[in-house]
């Protein structure tokens, strides 16, 4: 099993880190999952996208009306596409992004009524092209199932490279290794989409895609840029930057829960498990709230079973009980 090659550079590390202080921010703030609404215009973008990436000519409106299941007039082809892609996507949490048996599963149902061969590595020789130019020539097909179980064999195992770079580096090896006659782009992105929902649920709801198909060009550039190079540190660097950008437009949509002082104290326990804490500690979890409402919670855990007390005036302290034996 030979890691892919890239490089960690001072780009990647501070990208990285960013994106890993706006998963924090969501994760730090209790923010509920996002609205429904959104959630589904967010997958609805992400669906638009990717197939327009590919070539697909049906409008947001369009696609919108095919996630409803209304009927669309466009390319049969098109609505095959948008039709296969929703199932995928709305499908994901049964795929595992670590299996080589779900990213052929995976195919066939991207490429469903589209490819003969839906489903199947490749067994002829292919290249990338711009317009008549061969921008990308693929490993021989005799390779390819070897490096995609190699490859993914990497994924499980690399423990010192971080899992949204991971997450990168494999959509960069599929499109380069481009295990199957057609859908190979569509098919690392849902990849990536996978492997970081698997990492952290705000990934679920980011519709990374729709800045890829606005910087589309960047993107093909990125990975010319990592094929030229035989590295995909290029491509790492835009993933992650891309990665940034979307989560932040994300975050500006959404916003904390409005929690009452009942939900404040049953969260309690994610913070302070069964240690001790004073009024002033409270504060600091729930930043908004004045002393004098601080207070009136914490008499109401008290007088709820919510919270159990100890000592008195500046000295008390509160604590979660801890469930009983039988309980």
């Amino acid at each position: 099993m030979k890691p892919p090659p890239f490089e960690h550079t001072g780009v990647i590390t501070s990208l990285l880190g960013e994106v890993l202080r706006l998963v924090g921010r969501y994760e730090g703030l209790m923010l509920p999952a996002p609205q429904p609404q959104l959630r589904r215009q967010n997958r609805i973008k992400t669906i638009a996208a990717t197939t327009a990436i590919e070539g697909n000519t049906l409008t947001l409106d369009q696609v919108t009306a095919v996630f409803d299941g209304k009927r669309v007039v466009g390319p049969e082809k098109d609505l095959i596409e948008v039709r296969n892609t929703i199932e995928a996507y709305e499908t994901a949490s049964t795929f595992h992004p670590g299996r080589v048996s779900s990213l052929l599963r995976a195919h066939r149902v991207l490429l469903r009524d589209l490819l003969p061969k839906a489903g199947v590595f490749r067994t002829e020789s292919v290249g990338v092209f711009q317009g008549r130019q061969v921008v990308h020539t693929a490993p021989p097909a005799d390779r390819v199932e070897w490096l995609v179980k190699d490859l993914f064999a990497w994924s499980r195992s690399a423990k010192s490279d971080h899992p949204i770079i991971q997450s990168a580096v494999v959509h960069y090896e599929l499109a380069f290794i481009h295990p199957f006659v057609d859908g190979n782009g569509r098919t690392a992105r849902f990849w990536q989409h996978l492997m970081l929902r698997s990492y952290a649920p705000i990934f679920q709801f980011t519709p990374m895609e729709s800045l890829i198909q606005e910087r589309q060009q960047q993107y093909y550039q990125s990975l010319s840029d990592s094929d030229s190079a035989g590295a995909s540190t290029a491509f790492i660097e835009f993933s992650l930057l891309t990665l940034r950008d979307s989560l932040g437009e994300f975050l500006t949509n959404v916003h904390p829960a409005r929690l009452d002082a009942t939900g404040r104290l049953i969260q309690l326990s994610s913070h302070f498990k069964t240690s001790l804490f004073s009024r002033k500690q409270y504060m600091e979890v729930f930043k908004t709230l004045s002393s004098a409402q601080a207070s009136r919670d914490l008499r109401r855990g008290v007088d709820l079973g919510l919270l159990e007390r100890e000592g008195t005036g500046p000295r008390t302290r509160y604590r979660v009980p801890q469930a009983s034996e039988d309980s």
